[in-house]
């Protein structure tokens, strides 16, 4: 028994000590080199730009509603939605049962009040003679005088008046003011229409007269200057954007709104029809001479905002401060120096210090180069 228990024992210490010295796994080092591409930081200028929504609407005097002067019924209306428009062009003809008895009424107050009035001059002339040759007295003529200017009044006024019903019965025809089109068609002939702005009858526009109605942020508002250029952002790819420029803004907003209403002007006719939502871009201020990289190049991590360099085949992580930016550059303002490349994709991830290859060194990604400058490349930034 003690002979096994110690053969035993000898077994068990033969394989610690088997198990002791054998060779350790061998511990091996691998690197691996990511692929990235990078340009190098230019010094140029750069144009701020302002973001905001719009509608398109016809320009100041570029829309014609046709609202009926008084209840009516609609005689007669030629125009069909969509159809063109020249000035003159007869549009709407209403039937107004109340402006053609105010007519009526108004020319037989002035053929009472001009029958009056030969009524009177005749008295006056026969008060004249009588008294002449010592027939009448002072005050007949007088008395006669008097009536000859009562009737001179109320014949001015009867005169007044049937203008005035001219002037609305002339408002039962509506003719064109402009060339157009006719945006909307509410009614046909037939239909008893109201007088009210709820109730048009036909809406005309100008197609070549249009413009934009931004709503711009309250912040960004004292940004955004008189005549300064803008575009349409969300032009489709193949189509160059629609030029504007900003032709007004007003000087008060409504308590409790959040934007400011900025009108637009478009600097050719546009293909946008009325109403259409669009999205803008207008230019705000320019910085000249600063360092630009492009806004793929801006790493936000957290509260810093980073950029990565190439550097010896590594990249380092810098820490930048930034300031405007467009669709395509962003202002550094300190962390970059002009010259220094920059990885444009392929950082997302990437440690500080890790290897790196640059697939396509010195590619310009939509800078123009204007000549060199602090050792890095002078462009115009503008994002246009």
């Amino acid at each position: 028994m003690t002979c096994r228990f110690l053969l035993a024992i000898a077994a068990c210490t033969a394989l610690s000590s088997a198990a002791c010295t054998k060779d350790a796994p061998e511990e091996v080092e691998s690197e691996t080199v990511v692929t990235v591409t990078a340009m190098p930081a230019q010094v140029g200028n750069i144009t701020a730009v302002v973001r905001a929504t719009g509608i398109v609407t016809p320009a100041p005097g570029a829309e014609l509603i046709v609202i009926a002067p008084e209840a009516a019924r609609i005689v007669d209306m030629p125009k069909a939605e969509g159809d063109v428009v020249r000035r003159g062009d007869l549009l709407v003809r209403f039937e107004i049962p109340a402006m053609t008895a105010e007519a009526s009424k108004q020319r037989a107050d002035i053929a009472r009040a001009q029958a009056r009035l030969e009524n009177a001059q005749a008295a006056r002339t026969r008060a004249r003679d009588l008294f002449d040759r010592g027939v009448a007295a002072r005050k007949e003529v007088e008395d006669a005088v008097r009536e000859v200017a009562d009737a001179e009044a109320d014949l001015a006024a009867a005169q007044a008046g049937a203008a005035a019903a001219d002037t609305v019965a002339a408002r039962s025809v509506v003719h064109a003011s402009f060339d157009g089109i006719v945006a909307r068609r509410s009614h046909n002939p037939g239909d008893l229409v109201e007088a009210t702005a709820s109730d048009a009858v036909l809406r005309i526009v100008d197609p070549r007269r249009l413009e934009v109605t931004a709503q711009v942020p309250i912040g960004d508002a004292p940004r955004v200057r008189l005549g300064a250029p803008a575009r349409i952002a969300d032009a489709p790819a193949d189509v160059t954007p629609p030029s504007l420029r900003v032709a007004a803004h007003p000087g008060a907003v409504q308590p409790g709104t959040t934007t400011v209403p900025v009108r637009l002007a478009f600097r050719m006719p546009p293909a946008y029809p009325v109403g259409a939502p669009v999205s803008l871009e207008i230019d705000a201020e320019s910085h000249r001479n600063v360092v630009l990289v492009p806004a793929s190049a801006v790493v936000h991590e957290g509260p810093d905002t980073a950029v990565f360099v190439v550097a010896n085949n590594k990249a380092q992580r810098r820490t930048v401060t930034t300031g405007v930016e467009n669709s395509q550059f962003t202002h550094v303002s300190s962390g970059i120096k002009g010259g220094e490349m920059v990885i444009t994709s392929g950082q997302n991830g990437l440690p500080d210090g890790a290897d790196v290859s640059i697939a396509q060194p010195g590619a310009r990604e939509g800078a123009r180069d204007v000549g060199a400058e602090g050792g890095g490349q002078k462009s115009d930034a503008t994002g246009k």
